[in-house]
Parts: structure tokens; C-alpha cells; sequence
């Protein structure tokens, strides 16, 4: 089952409750330009309103390349020409907004699966997703300050709240790239796996989330999202979106009465 293309710069499919978004510009290494924006635009737009759909896999096409981060020679263009803007942090008003990266109340969970360079707005991406999957050959970087530009779909922020503080400038101020093997030790991925396995990890993980309600996911990843910098009283006290309809959902009560009867929970998202 495919989604609301046709797309000329990635591909969008969709398997019974997973959908599969595969940046795919590999003769660039999936670098993103303002039509790529603007289709992952109306990707997300459907992810999120297909309730058939529980789960997200973004990745790039080829084996070079998660993505590159932003086409720099389209923007090279578009500055030679005049009709590039000045930017700074976020991309409101320009195509693809908002983009996954600033879709903060996205409740659905997404993986990424990293196999080669995640660089610049690519490194973004991962780190806007819940899930981060890496083969041992993947390199991280937020190169941007090489170029007089500015990690800022989230690369500033999400960095450094995700590692120490001090180790994220340090790659923010020098560009320099991360393996994922210092990445995973640094906590931020989830798993490293040679090449040649990354598929079948990301099938596991994608199989674990599937087991899980998927009210249940939604609501946990909302409240921690939402609560990292309440109190813990301020948080126990908080109401939470998605909590309140796992709560009162029939698979809430789903759970519990498969575990009695010794068979899998049939989960409906209701």
C-alpha cells in the first residue's frame, strides 16, 4: 500500500501498521532540497492521520547515505540568484512546514535507520526521531558552522540535550563528525549493528513497538516529551493528551484480560 504520491524525490510505503519513508536522492547522498521539503510534507501529514498506521521507518536509498543535510548547491543557486532568504531557526514559511523536526506533538513513534553519513539537517532528522538505528559504517556531523550557517532544524538544541552539554558544542562549533560508535556510547542511539544486520534490527525493533498498544507508545512518548523539564510533582499532577485516551481505551482493559487468558493482546488503537 502506498501513500498520497506520486513523489519524485522519496519513496512512501505502507505495510499493514508500519509506513517506510526512504529519502531518495542517492546521486546526492539524499541531500534535501525544497521539493524533497515539501514532499515529506505531505508524508508526515498522512503518517500521522492514518490510523491504520502505528509506526514510522525514515532511511535513505543506497548504502552512502542517510542524508547529507540541506542541497547546498541549491542553495548556492538560490543565494546566486537572489532569491535566497536568510535563515535562522525553524523552517515556517518555507516549503515543508512544519517539518518532522518541528512537529512536536507527532505522538506516533519513528525510527530512524542510519547507514552511512547523517550530516547536517540529516543528523537533524535523526535526532527528531524516537528511535535511532545505526550500522557500524554510519557518521554523524553538524557541519553547518564550516559554512557560515547554523544547525537550526534542531541540531543546536537537540544535541545538546540529548549528550553533555560540553560534547555538544564541541561538535557544534567544530563540525567534527561522530561514529556511530561514539554516538551510541555518548546514548545517542539506540543500537549499533554491522551493515549486513541493520535491517533485521530495525525489523526487531519495529516488531517490540508493534507488541506494545499503540495508545500505550503514544501516551508514554507524549508525557516524557512533555514533562522533561516539569517537576515530578508538576508531571504526576499534569493531564496528558494521549494518556487520558489510553486510560479509557478498550485496549487498556485489552491488556490485562490477554495476559489471564494466556493469548496475545488483539490491539485496535480504540
Amino acid at each position: 500500500m502506498t501513500g498520497p504520491g506520486p513523489f519524485t524525490t522519496l519513496r512512501y510505503d505502507k505495510c499493514e501498521r508500519v509506513a517506510v519513508v526512504t529519502l531518495d536522492r542517492p546521486q546526492c547522498l539524499n541531500a534535501m532540497n525544497l521539493r524533497m521539503h515539501a514532499e515529506l510534507a505531505r508524508v508526515w501529514d498522512d503518517f500521522e492521520a492514518d490510523d491504520d498506521v502505528w509506526l514510522a521507518v525514515l532511511t535513505g536509498a543506497g548504502d552512502r547515505a542517510f542524508s547529507s543535510g540541506q542541497d547546498l548547491k541549491e542553495l548556492a543557486a538560490l543565494n546566486g540568484d537572489g532569491g535566497g532568504e536568510p535563515a535562522t531557526f525553524g523552517s515556517r514559511d518555507r516549503p515543508g512546514w512544519p517539518r518532522l523536526t518541528e512537529r512536536f506533538d507527532l505522538a506516533k513513534p519513528v525510527l530512524a535507520r542510519v547507514n552511512g553519513l547523517a550530516f547536517g539537517g540529516g543528523f537533524e532528522l535523526a535526532l527528531a526521531c524516537d528511535v535511532i538505528v545505526a550500522a557500524e559504517t554510519a557518521i554523524f556531523a553538524l557541519p553547518e558552522a564550516k559554512l557560515g550557517l547554523i544547525a537550526g532544524a534542531g541540531g543546536v538544541f537537540r544535541l545538546s540535550r540529548q549528550i553533555p552539554s560540553r560534547i555538544a558544542l564541541g561538535h557544534l562549533i567544530s563540525g567534527r563528525p561522530m561514529s556511530a560508535a561514539r554516538a551510541y556510547e555518548l546514548g545517542l542511539v539506540n543500537e549499533v549493528v554491522p551493515a549486513a544486520g541493520l535491517d533485521a534490527c530495525v525489523d526487531s525493533w519495529v516488531a517490540d513497538i508493534l507488541r506494545c498498544a499503540p495508545l500505550a507508545v503514544r501516551a508514554a512518548k507524549e508525557a516524557a516529551a512533555a514533562a522533561a523539564d516539569m517537576t515530578l510533582e508538576r508531571a504526576f499532577r499534569t493531564r496528558f493528551r494521549w494518556e487520558e485516551a489510553r486510560m479509557h481505551s478498550a485496549d487498556a482493559r485489552e491488556g490485562p484480560l490477554a495476559f489471564v487468558e494466556k493469548r496475545d493482546p488483539q490491539w485496535t488503537g480504540r
